[in-house]
């Protein structure tokens, strides 16, 4: 068994060289069923945006915006603010956002299999009290029970995918997440096409098939192994070693096993993972915690994803239309992600970052000259600018889907050491839907105010987002998950914050 000495900063032995094992089908499945956990998130942000442009549920909860909404001469940018309307869509996130947290010690204390089955249980409760769903309070508590759903799977899911994939594939196999919950999206406007020529109770079957993907995300979370590290983590070594040498399809896992089992040991030694993660060696870890989903949706994405009907119809696109045009952007976000898996472990995490981080700022500016000059306030566009709206939103979601989308949670679940690497996980997610959250709740208010100006407030935030991955994120693709700690000692800004032991 390949030796070697560490200390509190890490692991003090680089063994990446020697390790060992394939690409095995085992792995493969395993992340496939765990990925699963990605479609929950993403059929809710899909459904989401085409459900509160119906008229049976607008009708029904929000009749307040349905009459605006069938007012002739309604401003455009303000025909859909209403912050019932989005305490409806934003809810859930608060919700994630706390349970988030709470999923931290499940997640280290009774594995990641845990976290994902009980976010299952909650979120397909959820679906099915939203689609039975007969007043405001029984609308709400369906959302708040998705929301922990949520909270549980998107904390446990990239854990999990990192630690099951061999280092040379991590950032793809990670990425079955983002695919999945791309794939969420893509499915939840096909569905909301359809539902929408059910008349007034479409909305009720919107909601409620957001209970299939739960269920698949329950039952295969009951058959998933558990990770090698979460096992030796909580002091099962043996049934690790061979966990490690089933996904590897080897016998000889001695160095990746020996970097476990340090890892695991100085895991064993903190007592308060939220406390020891504020400390200097794990300062880059924790800023990347934050910015990275901070930016992630401060691209403006889940604004497009969650009302691109609403916002499809505020342009003037009929009902039909937009929930069509919605349609076509999940079907170019799915896609992206798979160009991105093809290529995230060849070109590395920053290049696709940066690559991406300038198309969508073109395109934002672009958004913001069309809709400025041409879209006012009771106006409608013109069937040409029409089309090159969708077309330019279509580019803007390309380029996100082969860079923020996935790698703003692959590159945080694959940085921290084991210690803290649920917590730091749980800080993600956290901060992920905070932001989803104060998004989801101001943006209608936000576009009624910026009217056009709002796509180049997002602009000017992908900017920043851009210049802050060349300054700051070093390259993680190809590194062991144990070895981390190592890049940041290396990196021109970090090394000086990080110590050396």
């Amino acid at each position: 068994m390949a030796g070697g000495s560490f200390g509190h900063g890490g692991l003090a032995m680089e063994r990446a060289g020697q390790y060992q094992g394939k690409v095995t089908a085992y792995v493969i499945i395993a992340c496939f069923v765990a990925a699963i956990g990605g479609s929950i998130f993403g059929y809710d942000i899909g459904i989401s945006g085409g459900v509160t442009s119906m008229d049976g549920f607008l009708e029904r909860f929000f009749k307040e915006v349905y009459r605006k909404k069938k007012s002739a001469h309604e401003n455009n940018y303000c025909k859909f603010n209403n912050q019932e309307l989005a305490a409806f869509t934003s809810s859930l996130y608060l919700a994630g956002l706390v349970s988030s947290l709470l999923a931290s010690p499940v997640t280290r204390n009774y594995g990641r299999r845990a976290s994902i089955i009980s976010g299952g249980v909650s979120f397909f409760v959820g679906a099915t009290l939203n689609a039975l769903a007969v007043n405001m309070a029984m609308l709400i508590l369906g959302r708040i029970l998705l929301g922990v759903g949520i909270g549980f799977g998107n904390q446990a899911v990239p854990l999990y995918l990192s630690e099951m994939a061999p280092a040379h594939l991590r950032g793809a196999l990670n990425m079955m997440f983002q695919l999945a919950t791309t794939l969420g999206i893509f499915t939840a406007n096909m569905v909301n096409y359809g539902t929408q020529k059910l008349g007034n109770w479409g909305w009720r079957v919107s909601l409620g098939l957001a209970a299939v993907p739960a269920l698949m995300m329950t039952v295969g979370g009951i058959f998933l192994p558990e990770t090698p590290n979460n096992l030796v983590e909580r002091g099962f070594k043996e049934r690790g070693r061979k966990g490690l040498q089933k996904i590897r399809g080897t016998k000889n896992v001695d160095a990746e096993f020996q970097d476990i089992v340090d890892a695991s040991a100085i895991s064993s030694a903190i007592e308060h993972p939220f406390e020891n993660i504020f400390e200097n060696r794990n300062r880059p870890q924790l800023v990347m915690a934050i910015f990275m989903p901070m930016f992630q949706i401060l691209t403006g994405i889940n604004s497009i994803l969650f009302y691109a009907p609403v916002l499809f119809q505020s342009m003037g696109f009929g009902r039909n239309a937009s929930l069509y045009s919605s349609a076509i952007t999940g079907a170019v976000l799915a896609s992206s992600t798979l160009i991105s898996m093809a290529i995230v472990d060849r070109l590395g995490r920053r290049a696709l970052l940066i690559s991406g981080g300038i198309q969508m700022i073109i395109c934002q500016v672009i958004l913001a000259i069309i809709l400025g000059v041409k879209l006012g306030d009771n106006q409608e566009l013109s069937k040409d600018f029409s089309i090159l709206v969708v077309i330019v939103i279509c580019l803007f979601v390309l380029a996100f889907g082969w860079s923020w989308g996935p790698l703003g949670w692959t590159v945080p679940s694959e940085i921290f050491p084991l210690e803290t690497r649920s917590a730091g996980q749980s800080i993600t997610v956290a901060v992920n839907l905070l932001f989803t959250f104060i998004i989801g709740q101001f943006f209608l208010s936000l576009l009624c105010a910026f009217k056009f100006g709002i796509f180049l407030f997002f602009a000017g935030w992908i900017t920043l987002m851009t210049i802050f991955v060349y300054v700051f994120l070093p390259e993680t693709k190809g590194v062991p998950i144990e070895e981390m700690t190592f890049l940041w000692r290396k990196h021109w800004f970090w090394k000086r914050i990080v110590p050396e032991y």
